[in-house]
């Protein structure tokens, strides 16, 4: 059955009563194309199992299906597990979950994955892509890597360099525990119903930076930077709750490590946060 054939889809979601539910993001992805670039971009092999966020109707879970020893796709819509379990009867390669991925403890389902490699591939909802994204990285799971179709705009903040308007925490985030690049970018009418923005699939492989910083304190002055943004960097800093310095020590912090002291936190690498923090904290 193909997944992605939309008159495939009436069909299943009228015979199983089921609807699209906005308020959890469900656009099912109608392009093979696109499947075909997560899975190759996900390097999943028969040694691979993958944790799949929100299978949906299973569009991207067939597909992993085919190339993965093993497939766990964690659904929060309770509506959509028995079609699931359904849909994938024959494959003794996937396993749904009822559940909510913020929610749920993935160190004992990587430990139950034995000696495979563990990576993650999904279409992520667009209302709670980042909460989930930075799920995956803080907790410090041992995956090799995490390859999400998520709103274009999101994805060029995730990748965005030092000195341009998308570059922000989310990028210093990403970027601190992984090497993140866009692999496509994805347009709205290859799902259904289409959503109202392109999308971008990016893929992320996990690899922590040594920075010579403790995390927690390169965080703190990130938050710090990025809260007010249109200030300068000064006086955020000063604005926030987290330091108390004056502008002069600030002045001097800044200039310490070469930057001037009407910089905004936008222009500031990752090495240059560290560099900072050691110094602020």
């Amino acid at each position: 059955m193909k997944l992605t054939n939309p008159e495939v889809i009436h069909s299943i979601m009228s015979k199983s009563g089921i609807k699209f539910k906005k308020g959890l993001g469900q656009n099912f992805l109608i392009d093979d194309s696109v499947l075909e670039d997560i899975v190759v971009g996900s390097e999943i092999t028969e040694n691979t199992a993958v944790i799949e966020v929100g299978p949906g109707i299973g569009c991207l879970t067939q597909a992993l299906a085919e190339k993965a020893g093993k497939v766990v796709s964690i659904e929060i819509d309770r509506g959509l597990v028995p079609l699931l379990n359904s849909l994938f009867v024959a494959y003794n390669n996937v396993e749904i979950i009822e559940g909510d991925i913020l929610k749920t403890d993935l160190i004992p389902l990587i430990e139950s994955f034995g000696d495979m490699e563990v990576r993650v591939a999904a279409n992520l909802p667009y209302y709670i892509t980042t909460p989930i994204i930075m799920k995956l990285l803080e907790e410090d799971l041992p995956i090799r890597s995490i390859t999400v179709m998520v709103q274009k705009e999101v994805a060029e903040r995730i990748v965005a360099k030092p000195g341009g308007k998308e570059y922000g925490a989310l990028s210093v985030a990403v970027q601190y525990y992984s090497d993140a690049q866009i692999i496509r970018v994805v347009s709205s009418e290859c799902f259904m119903p289409p959503p109202k923005v392109d999308s971008a699939v990016v893929k992320m492989v996990i690899g922590k930076k040594d920075l010579g910083v403790d995390e927690k304190k390169f965080f703190r002055l990130v938050k710090a930077a990025f809260a007010q943004r249109r200030k300068t960097l000064i006086n955020s800093i000063s604005g926030s709750n987290f330091y108390k310095m004056d502008k002069a020590q600030l002045k001097e912090a800044i200039e310490s490590i070469g930057l001037n002291e009407k910089v905004r936190g936008e222009v500031l690498s990752l090495e240059q946060f560290a560099q900072l923090a050691n110094i602020v904290e």
